[in-house]
């Protein structure tokens, strides 16, 4: 059962995201970055309140993703990506993003915490984030 609603464009739309910005990071990558994604789209707290849906997360700004805001969210959903999108979509987690909000790529090692948030973990170059569960019960 979906955590979270959805069309088949959200669907398409958050497979894309999870190609734009992890494609390099492989399959497991790309889930992660899908489960921040829904996360963000269960939380309503921090800076994701006013997300009512796949597209207002993937399009949110600011505090939205860097593809979408850089300009580097151009490719269409493969297959593969939307298979992807789709596990996420129905609850799958992959940890260290279970329950994370945020990520990015440093240059050297992952800070303990970014923007006030502990880091969870790291998956080849990426850094994961996730809030406390008394500040968003929803994402645990």
């Amino acid at each position: 059962m979906a955590v979270v609603g959805h069309t088949e464009e959200d669907v398409k739309l958050l497979a894309r995201l999870m190609r734009a910005e992890a494609e390099g990071e492989g399959q497991l990558g790309m889930l992660m970055v899908g489960n921040t994604g829904v996360n963000r789209v269960r939380s309503d707290c921090l800076d994701f309140t006013k997300l009512n849906s796949i597209r207002d997360m993937v399009f949110q700004s600011p505090g939205g993703f860097e593809a979408t805001q850089k300009g580097y969210f151009y490719q269409r959903a493969r297959d593969k990506e939307i298979e992807l999108a789709r596990k996420v979509i129905q609850g799958n987690r992959y940890h260290p993003a279970s329950n994370s909000l945020w990520f990015f790529k440093p240059s050297g090692s992952c800070p303990t915490q970014w923007f006030n948030q502990w880091n969870s973990g790291r998956y080849k170059s990426h850094c994961f984030y996730s809030p406390t569960q008394s500040a968003c019960p929803k994402v645990f």
